[in-house]
């Protein structure tokens, strides 16, 4: 008999939500010129605030803020540069609270991985980017490397201000200036962000905020003045970046999709590896460039893994993001449950078994249970297509080769896990995987020294880490 679990909110209290939000330009809020749109809570689906939609023009403040941000910003010591990303970095941490309460409000994320993940990493981005602030010529990226000039930074809803953090803090280290347009369904952490740069004195222009949807996203990548185009998202929206940047001197780095094998051997570890199956395709909804959304395990031990995986998926908690005890969350929009369900169902069509735990689902919200499919073969769409939900398409392998075969039968190449006692096999496996990052008995671990970024249609450069310096840097070498 399993335990039941007294509610445990986290109150709301803590976060002030604002009834209309403008646009951070120049180190001040500012009125949009164009209409306002609503942002909700997934959860709920009551309207939290009235956002301002920038239009060209908007963009084009930005931009010109920026730009003239940039002349102080770049010539400014290193050493000064990393006194405000400190200063950043405690805020975010004395802040912590808050922003994990409304980035949970915004996105539908339980809040124990708001808490114990998305703030945190945020945190350590611009601590760990700091510190490289004043030791750019070490970086092995030539003895003078320089910065860019204004950076244009698009960021996707599933990780709002971590990807904020992943993208903002190396630029200002550089000596860059940005604007940044956050996900029209997830933009109030940044907002607050906006709030944290005036708290840390932030000279004004450095980081300017613009909200909107898919134009005012094109508007900025279009610029005719952004010198760096940053971009996290879909593949289709990235191929649509690349083809608006081609013959222009702009640099790019795109992180796109991805449809990850997550890949267990006999030997493995079975109930680590069922917890590292749950965290890598069930952690934040699935919502995860990088999710285990395949998994492929070695079909001698497949009948007692899946049997374990069902029993553990049968624990998960499912309901009110905002409570401590929730695993599954809100599906972020309405748009995203209706895509997780038109491709469950084709799941159906093409004959896998599709199965889910009992799983009460709220009556408001936007909500997909976790859910599990077998009989999947590599020409099913569950298998081939990224999902970017809580649904898991399981297939089997006899040998390494074979595993390397599937694994790699994709489009994408962003992310990998192995599970196996021996480590020669995780580096083979490594060394055979066409992914930018593998994890071995372990899944979706993030540090900001380690670079992330993936191959083919995952996208090109890399973030986190020295490389991540790079593509905020030129020189003679670069």
């Amino acid at each position: 008999m399993g335990f039941e679990y007294a509610p445990a909110p986290e109150s709301r209290s803590i976060v002030d939500i604002k009834p209309s939000y403008g646009l951070f330009i120049g180190g001040e809020f500012v009125e949009g010129s164009g209409a306002s749109f609503k942002t909700i809570n997934p959860a709920t689906e009551e309207t939290l605030a009235e956002v301002a939609q920038a239009d060209e023009a908007d963009v084009d403040r930005a931009v010109r803020a920026a730009r003239q941000a940039f002349r102080g910003w770049s010539r400014m010591p290193g050493s000064e540069r990393a006194k405000y990303l400190f200063r950043i970095a405690r805020i975010i941490q004395e802040r912590g609270r808050e922003l994990a309460v409304l980035e949970t409000i915004d996105n539908g994320k339980p809040i124990k991985e708001s808490r114990d993940v998305d703030v945190p990493t945020a945190a350590a981005h611009f601590f760990y980017y700091a510190g490289w602030a004043d030791k750019l010529e070490h970086a092995g990226l030539g003895a003078n490397p320089q910065p860019l000039g204004v950076a244009g930074q698009v960021i996707p809803w599933n990780f709002p201000l971590m990807m904020l953090a992943w993208k903002i803090a190396p630029a200002l280290a550089c000596g860059n200036t940005v604007v940044l347009k956050p996900a029209e369904t997830t933009p109030l952490s940044a907002l607050l962000f906006a709030e944290i740069c005036q708290q840390a004195d932030l000279p004004p222009g450095v980081v300017n905020i613009v909200t909107g949807a898919g134009a005012t996203g094109q508007a900025l990548v279009a610029h005719p003045d952004v010198d760096k185009v940053a971009f996290t998202g879909s593949t289709a929206v990235g191929k649509q970046i690349a083809r608006t940047v081609a013959g222009t001197n702009k640099k790019v780095t795109l992180e796109l999709g991805g449809k990850a094998a997550n890949i267990v051997f006999d030997d493995a570890a079975i109930d680590q590896a069922v917890e590292g199956i749950v965290g890598g395709i069930f952690f934040n909804q699935g919502h995860v460039c990088c999710a285990g959304s395949r998994l492929l395990v070695q079909e001698s031990i497949a009948e007692e893994l899946l049997g374990r995986l069902k029993r553990r998926m049968g624990t998960l908690r499912l309901g009110d993001p905002l409570d401590k005890n929730t695993d599954i969350g809100a599906i972020n929009s309405a748009e995203q449950l209706a895509r997780i369900t038109e491709l469950a169902g084709a799941g159906d069509d093409e004959g896998a078994e599709r199965w889910s735990p009992a799983c009460e689902l709220p009556t408001s919200g936007f909500w997909f249970p976790p859910t599990v499919f077998t009989g999947v073969t590599q020409a099913h769409r569950i298998a081939r297509e990224e999902v970017f939900g809580p649904v898991l398409s399981v297939l089997t392998f006899r040998t390494p080769a074979e595993a390397v075969e599937k694994a790699n039968n994709t489009p994408f190449g962003l992310s990998a896990g192995v599970w196996t006692e021996k480590g020669s096999r995780i580096l083979h496996m490594a060394d055979k995987l066409r992914a930018g990052v593998v994890w071995a008995n372990t899944f979706n671990k993030f540090d900001p020294a380690s670079p992330f970024g993936g191959y083919k249609e995952s996208g090109y450069g890399r973030e986190g880490g020295r490389q991540g310096l790079a593509s905020y840097l030129q020189g003679e070498d670069l």
